[in-house]
């Protein structure tokens, strides 16, 4: 109870804070039409929705936020749209987790893990996390704020704000902060995570220099249930109360709100990208020379790229039973076989910590005109990586420490402008070290239609890489296990085709893996040997008449027959909306309802003693299309949902997600359980997202 009144104070909090912070604002974001995925705050359109009897002291200049990656110049604007707006964010589009917000996740749409380097190979919370490599930097001429909230059941909340403000004109920062707490429908499924990052960029006056930096942490704490032990019980009404439902990893000594079994991964890294360039400049001044801007002419340049990181995987067990451990080690634990839990007794701790260095100097060099320049590069960097196992027998940990050299080069043609030809190719060499023979190449092509109306990619990729570490070791206080493997081959050919006048998006793709890396039946990591074959293809389509949207997804993706992926052959959503704008266009709505569902299929299962998904092939799971209605508004630059999710319910049980490891002789009756993994209840959900411009 206590934890409850602790996040409703939050909540309370946070909106007074909103409220406040509100009351302050005096601009706002333009919005799109009916339709539109994007809303542009960049137009030159001006506010006429407020009485502005005393105007001295406004701002008239227009609001500009854009934002893109380092390296790039290609820019994108906020999304203030309203027609999906009320969609979980980090299960977009094909994802599924365990059945609760901020558990582990697994994409039903098959994407290769492209590995060249070192890796740890923990995955399961990457949508959860800010990547140092796809860190957003801004450029604004005015403070930019937003807020996010989520307010689900069972106090699923999701909470965050963003703020970004150039310092000086050449000079901007970010900061964004996430929190996601739920404790579930379900016994001891507790998430609770913690996401931070901070960006800047700057540009000197002249132009010569450029610097992109940014810094991330983040922290994913999963209390394990281990799943419904006997899923017959989701058809009976005495159990109609969820959290009465036996979980695997139940121990009421314990706990009855946390699982004494929980995975945690932390981690924190530091990047910059910081780069001189020589070419041709200029100095314009305007008509009574009482201001001027610098330009250039890129035409040689030369980047120095440096990251670092550090990452720990923690394993706990505080009341371990052995039988849990049979497919990894046999040893007798104080809590074996019985259902209390002894303070300061056995338990299991598996923690595999990584830290890394990487810098790359490269020489760059410019063709054509400005604004639609060729830029080619050439370089070499040089990585030192560090594993270390903790909680070992010995106590002394186990390191593994490894120098790496590589070369890399890249051409690139970005499209900045509507109806320009985008081109690029990217390769990436181990020359020394552990990895040597590793690569990556990935070539596209595509080019931009007239007036922002679409465009069509083409493009390759191909990888050689070496198994992550957390498949090559595993190791604790009990056992040190070691699983040799080959390198894993990747080859990718893929294209997609959009045009916003039909509204009409797809694309196909075709996946090559040899060796493949993965966790098998026998919740080990293995590989097979076999080539496999995945062919994909996807295809979006929106009706629109008057003002009644009917948006349909489907995607298709054919395996070979016994191929160790679990997949649904399958997908589809559907949505019809009515949106519109009402009382002079100060209040959008969007409301409808949405549909989504996937053929049967070999759902994957759960490992939680190795935090990673694994192939089974013994429960085949059929899911019951997943309905719900909701309705999004904006007023303004404010924007809300309200969303009775899952209410397939009404009528159908429970569709299970994913099965969990087997539970031998779990009720004392001799017989063996496949857990498994559940969605929610039906449920009510709101959100809002309020931007301020200062």
């Amino acid at each position: 109870m206590k934890h409850n009144r602790q996040l409703y104070f939050v909540s309370f909090c946070f909106l007074v804070l909103l409220l406040v912070a509100g009351s302050r604002s005096n601009a706002q974001l333009n919005t799109s039409a009916a339709g539109s995925t994007v809303t542009n705050p960049n137009g030159t359109t001006k506010d006429t929705t407020h009485n502005k009897s005393n105007t001295s002291k406004w701002r008239d200049e227009e609001a500009r936020i854009t934002f893109g990656h380092a390296g790039s110049a290609v820019q994108a604007i906020p999304d203030t749209s309203l027609h999906t707006f009320q969609r979980r964010p980090f299960q977009q589009p094909w994802s599924r987790d365990l059945g609760n917000p901020g558990s582990p996740l697994y994409n039903l749409f098959f994407t290769p893990d492209y590995r060249v380097g070192p890796s740890l190979g923990y995955h399961i919370f990457d949508a959860y996390r800010f990547q140092l490599d796809s860190l957003l930097y801004y450029n604004t001429n005015r403070a930019y704020t937003v807020f996010d909230y989520q307010l689900g059941s069972k106090l699923e909340q999701v909470a965050g704000v963003l703020h970004t403000q150039n310092i000086r004109p050449n000079w901007n920062f970010m900061v964004q902060y996430r929190k996601v707490n739920a404790p579930g429908f379900y016994k001891i499924q507790r998430n609770n995570h913690d996401n931070f990052c901070f960006t800047t960029s700057y540009s000197s006056l002249d132009k010569h220099y450029t610097l992109n930096a940014g810094f991330v942490y983040n922290k994913e704490q999963h209390d394990e249930s281990g799943g419904i032990v006997n899923d017959s019980q989701l058809n009976n009404s005495n159990y109609n109360d969820r959290k009465t439902l036996d979980a695997t990893y139940q121990n009421d000594q314990y706990s009855l709100t946390r699982s004494s079994v929980s995975n945690m991964q932390r981690d924190f890294g530091l990047t910059l990208l910081h780069s001189y360039v020589f070419g041709p400049s200029d100095t314009t001044y305007n008509t009574d020379s009482t201001s001027y801007t610098y330009k250039i002419k890129p035409r040689f340049s030369i980047s120095h790229k440096l990251q670092l990181s550090s990452e720990k995987h923690l394993f706990k067990d505080l009341a371990p039973d052995s039988i849990r451990y049979v497919t990894l080690f046999n040893t007798t634990f104080a809590n074996s076989g019985t259902s209390y839990y002894i303070p300061g007794g056995d338990s299991v701790t598996t923690q595999q910590r990584w830290f890394w260095v990487d810098n790359c100097i490269l020489l760059n060099g410019f063709l054509g005109p400005e604004g639609n320049q060729l830029k080619f590069s050439a370089g070499a960097g040089n990585r030192y990586d560090e594993f270390i196992s903790d909680g070992l027998a010995s106590g002394v940990p186990d390191r593994e420490q490894i120098i790496s050299n590589y070369i890399t080069g890249e051409i690139k043609k970005e499209a900045v402008q509507p109806g320009q030809w985008q081109y690029g190719a990217k390769g990436t060499f181990y020359a020394t070290g552990d990895y040597t023979g590793n690569f990556d190449l990935n070539a596209a092509i595509g080019k931009d239609f007239n007036k922002g109306k679409g465009g069509f990619v083409v493009g390759f990729r191909q990888d050689l890489g070496s198994a992550p570490y957390s498949y090559t070791n595993y190791e604790n206080a009990y056992t040190k296990l070691s699983f040799p493997m080959n390198k894993e081959s990747v080859t990718s050919l893929y294209a997609t085709l959009e045009s916003k006048a039909l509204r009409l998006s797809g694309g196909v793709n075709n996946t090559v893996i040899e060796n493949y890396i993965y966790i098998s039946e026998a919740e080990k990591p293995a590989q097979y040997s076999i080539p496999v074959n995945i062919t994909q293809a996807w295809v979006r389509k929106i009706f629109k008449l008057g003002s009644f949207f009917l948006d349909n997804e489907l995607v298709y993706q054919q395996l070979p027959e016994n191929a160790p992926i679990n997949v649904p052959a399958l997908m589809g959503r559907h949505q019809l909306s009515y949106e519109r704008s009402m009382f002079n266009r100060a209040l959008k709505i969007a409301t409808g309802v949405e549909v989504r569902y996937n053929t049967s299929y070999y759902a994957s299962g759960y490992d939680a003693l190795l935090n990673h998904f694994f192939y089974q092939h013994s429960t085949y799971v059929s899911n019951t299309p997943e309905c719900s209605l909701f309705l999004n508004f904006r007023i303004k630059h404010f924007r809300a949902f309200i969303v009775g999710d899952q209410l397939q319910q009404l009528f159908a049980n429970n569709a299970i997600l994913f099965t969990g490891t087997p539970a031998t002789n779990f009720f004392g009756t001799g017989v063996n359980y496949t857990p498994v993994y559940a969605t929610q209840n039906v449920m009510l959900r709101f959100g809002f997202s309020w931007a301020l411009v200062d």
